[in-house]
């Protein structure tokens, strides 16, 4: 398992990242909250991609489209993977859940 600081600082960067993307869009299409270790996506009908740490485990777990996955990070490529094994990646399925919620493109800056 990976060590506490390495995941902090994973987790920074994933919230920075997709604040960025929510910053990005109209704040009438999605809001953004960021509460510590939950951020919290939300569009004017109140549907919410919600993205959360698991701190004991060293996941993310995202609750959208209906269903909560969790994601391990993978070191080999680099990215946030389903636990699954289901071919997932987190910061795909997010801009997945929040186009299905708002129809808008949630595009993460480089």
């Amino acid at each position: 398992m990976m060590d506490e600081a390495r995941y902090n600082q994973l987790v920074s960067a994933l919230f920075k990242r997709m604040l960025a993307a929510a910053d990005a869009l109209d704040p009438d299409v999605l809001e953004a909250e960021s509460t510590g270790d939950m951020l919290t996506l939300t569009t004017p009908s109140r549907e919410k991609c919600i993205v959360n740490t698991q701190r004991a485990v060293r996941q993310i777990w995202v609750a959208g489209k209906g269903q909560g996955i969790h994601f391990t990070y993978d070191d080999a490529s680099g990215t946030w993977k389903d636990d699954k094994g289901k071919g997932l990646e987190l910061f795909s399925f997010v801009a997945d859940v929040v186009r299905e919620l708002s129809g808008e493109d949630f595009t993460y800056p480089a």
